[in-house]
């Protein structure tokens, strides 16, 4: 018996991982995001880092106080997160309409790149545990974007939880030109490379039901 769990409450990244037909449980980490790296690859890969052992060690804990209700299973912990840069500048979720604003005209008929990172946190039925981290990166090239355009978008509502202000899989796909890479990056997890690490580690995704 093993179990999959995604530290994260994106409805997005839920969204990916089941239209591939995996089968998995939601446990969103809380904890605080500690940022020490600068190059965006290496914050991508951070922040899923934190978030999926924070996770594990909730598992860890809970197992070791409820030895008696606890059924030992392997479980593999998926925490992911993805930023947006722009000539090596972090875009973040924007703080207010205003950071939208800012972040949307910076982004104009320029190309940017979209970082996920993604950790694994494997825990067997001992308790043991072991880690593996990558990051995939897609490259975004948008049309010149009107005033008018960026108001209709920011009153939507739709960029106010989204990393760089917009979400490429909903109104705002009318002005995406190009993408280079793995489009289901930019929404916020590459399942493809995923299921790509795991079979390099010799982990089938099947295995967690």
């Amino acid at each position: 018996m093993s179990q999959m769990i995604l530290a994260s409450a994106s409805p997005r990244r839920k969204e990916l991982l089941e239209q591939i037909g995996a089968e998995f449980v939601i446990c969103p980490a809380k904890g605080e995001e500690v940022i020490t790296e600068t190059d965006p690859s290496a914050v991508v890969m951070e922040l899923s880092r934190q978030k999926a052992e924070e996770v594990a060690y909730g598992v860890l804990i809970y197992n070791e106080q409820h030895a008696d209700l606890a059924t030992p299973q392997d479980i593999l912990v998926i925490g992911a997160d993805t930023v947006v840069a722009y000539e090596n500048q972090i875009l973040g979720k924007p703080k207010d309409e205003e950071d939208a604003r800012r972040m949307l005209t910076m982004l104009s008929g320029k190309t940017h790149s979209v970082y996920t990172g993604v950790t694994f946190v494997f825990i067997d039925k001992e308790g043991r545990t072991g880690e593996h981290c990558f990051f995939e990166k897609t490259d975004v090239c948008m049309y010149p974007l009107k005033e008018e355009e960026i108001d209709r978008y920011i009153q939507s509502g739709d960029p106010m939880d989204k990393a760089g202000s917009y979400g490429i899989q909903g109104r705002f796909a009318i002005h995406i030109k190009e993408i280079r890479g793995d489009y289901n990056n930019v929404v916020g997890l590459p399942v493809a490379r995923l299921y790509q690490e795991l079979q390099k580690l010799g982990v089938s995704i099947w295995e967690y039901r």
